[in-house]
């Protein structure tokens, strides 16, 4: 009969150091989302407006009578505006239970027991959105810019529009951090991820029907302040230097989307706990 030692067995694997575990649990979601289809479905009608502008792009540089096709900052910022769209609906798949779901299996109690703090917790939660909205916005905007210059075969518009690359770089920040942070958010105030989707699309959708209304009423733009997709209108106006009416001044644009931010964070700082109490 066998007789197995039973005493201490030194560790014989690497140790770790602290502060990358949020990379696994980034990687774990960018991994389960990656096996679904459907998710990758979405992500190939998202990058089919790049697909055209390409093309586009392809004839406005090779063709004369195509020049009415060349490409402004104008194109750009519209692009992106389009691209608007596919952030919100990635937004909602990938983010509405990044935090509801460990809330609703009673996880959080589990990740935050070990090695692991709140804040890695929540950036690795947080990098697997953002990966993904920068995949459909940032990326192919660049991809664009680039593509321009190989079909021109010279640098004259990207010395003309130098400017893109950190504009482009900096409204692509705005709007990922805002839609990842915003969701993250709501995710961490409930066990339901459709409970969640719901209070982000009515966020949205209510935000800015009511900024509509109370504009009609008064026939002050002011109120777009109440919404988020009017505040980012002026930061694309303004970063992209295009020409147009601008319904708030760009400080206050700033602020808010600071403002907003700092909420999140806090929020997402009350709710993160690995014991929930109940007052």
């Amino acid at each position: 009969m066998p007789i197995h030692d039973q005493g201490y067995r030194r560790y014989g694997g690497h140790r770790q150091p602290h502060g990358k575990t949020w990379w696994v649990i980034a990687r774990a979601g960018i991994m389960e989302r990656l096996r679904e289809r459907k998710f990758l479905g979405l992500l190939l009608v998202a990058w089919g407006q790049f697909l055209v502008r390409a093309v586009l792009l392809y004839i406005a540089s090779n063709y004369a009578q195509a020049s009415f096709l060349a490409p402004t900052a104008s194109t750009f910022r519209d692009f992106l505006a389009v691209q608007a769209v596919f952030v919100f609906f990635i937004t909602l798949y990938v983010g509405s239970g990044l935090i509801a779901n460990d809330r609703r299996a009673n996880a959080l109690q589990i990740y935050l027991s070990k090695p692991l703090t709140r804040v890695e917790y929540v950036v690795g939660k947080l990098t697997t959105l953002v990966i993904f909205l920068t995949a459909v916005t940032w990326l192919p905007a660049i991809l664009l810019l680039l593509l321009q210059m190989l079909f021109a075969g010279n640098l004259t518009f990207i010395k003309n529009n130098l400017f893109l690359f950190p504009a482009i770089t900096l409204y692509s920040a705005v709007l990922v951090l805002t839609s990842a942070f915003s969701m993250l958010a709501l995710s961490s105030l409930t066990k339901s991820r459709r409970f969640v989707a719901v209070m982000y699309a009515g966020l949205l959708f209510f935000t800015a029907a009511m900024s509509q209304v109370l504009r009609a009423i008064t026939g002050s733009r002011a109120w777009a302040i109440i919404s988020p997709g009017d505040v980012l209108d002026v930061f694309s106006a303004v970063i992209f230097r295009t020409p147009g009416p601008r319904s708030l001044p760009f400080p206050v644009a700033v602020l808010f989307v600071v403002l907003l931010l700092a909420g999140c964070v806090f929020v997402l700082e009350r709710r993160v706990r690995g014991v929930e109490v109940v007052t």
